[in-house]
């Protein structure tokens, strides 16, 4: 084999482990950037899970207060406490008529 072409080919082996080299170390580095968004995906699906639960305690504590202001002569929301009361005493009526079968 020519000395010449010898050269070339060891300069584009050299040239090639370098540049598979580098892409190995961004292929690691990638790997745990993904973990790393992973983790943080895991950890926003939990404050978004903390997020629901306290706003549906919070228009339950906002449905209560409006009954009881209502109750205590709030003219705002007599209506809707009207309403619920109707509601509550149709299902009770409903289970009493169901126990009475």
């Amino acid at each position: 084999m020519n000395l010449s072409l010898m050269t070339e080919l060891s300069e584009l082996i050299d040239s090639l482990e370098v540049k598979f080299f580098k892409l190995n170390q961004k292929v690691v580095q990638l790997e745990k950037k993904n973990i790393e968004l992973q983790e943080e995906l895991l950890l926003s699906k939990k404050n978004q899970q903390l997020q629901s639960s306290e706003i549906e305690t919070l228009k339950n504590q906002l449905d209560t207060l409006k009954m009881v202001n209502s109750l205590l002569g709030s003219e705002e929301n007599k209506r809707e406490t009207k309403l619920k009361i109707n509601s509550l005493i149709r299902e009770i009526d409903y289970c009493i008529a169901q126990l009475s079968d």
